[in-house]
């Protein structure tokens, strides 16, 4: 809190579940005391996700972060509708997968169907199946530059794919 100058942060979560049982209880008692409002763990590793989907059972978590995209996909399968049913909101980092996914697409254009949805990039075309799933409350696509932004901005405007859509996503990013 002193390196923070500040007695309450609204978030703090256990990075990569590093002594997972040690902080969470911590960081249970901060919340008690008013320190914190809310609590979570982040994974980065697909590795973890057997631990996540234990911590999400059997503990009282606010947040979840995890790795979750287009080609990375496993969370769709426990995790995202675990946090759902559980109430716990996601926040989902590496929807890009540090550039993995814009380097699969290089010299293609966003495909047509894709103004079904209002994706005129291929950053919104991404963002924007990440953001459809029901249990995803934010994703951070995690960059410094301007005009990044303003187009990952762009994948809050107009529609989000429904489930349909997202299959033919899904298809067409394995087809490449």
């Amino acid at each position: 809190m002193e390196r923070f100058r500040s007695d309450h942060i609204e978030l703090e979560q256990v990075h990569n579940l590093g002594r997972s049982e040690l902080h969470l209880a911590t960081l249970r008692e901060w919340k008690k005391e008013g320190r914190i409002s809310y609590l979570g763990i982040t994974t980065s590793s697909l590795r973890q996700f057997d631990e996540v989907e234990k911590l999400l059972k059997n503990e009282t978590l606010d947040f979840l972060q995890l790795n979750y995209s287009l080609g990375t996909r496993q969370a769709e399968n426990r995790l995202l509708p675990l946090a759902q049913d559980r109430g716990v909101a996601v926040l989902v980092n590496r929807p890009f997968e540090a550039g993995r996914m814009f380097r699969a697409v290089s010299g293609q254009s966003v495909p047509e169907w894709a103004a079904e949805f209002e994706a005129v990039s291929w950053g919104q075309f991404f963002l924007k199946y990440v953001l459809s799933h029901p249990a995803v409350t934010c994703p951070i696509p995690a960059t410094s530059d301007p005009k990044h932004l303003k187009d990952n901005m762009g994948a809050m405007v107009g529609g989000l794919p429904d489930q349909k859509m997202r299959k033919r996503m899904v298809d067409f990013i394995n087809d490449l």
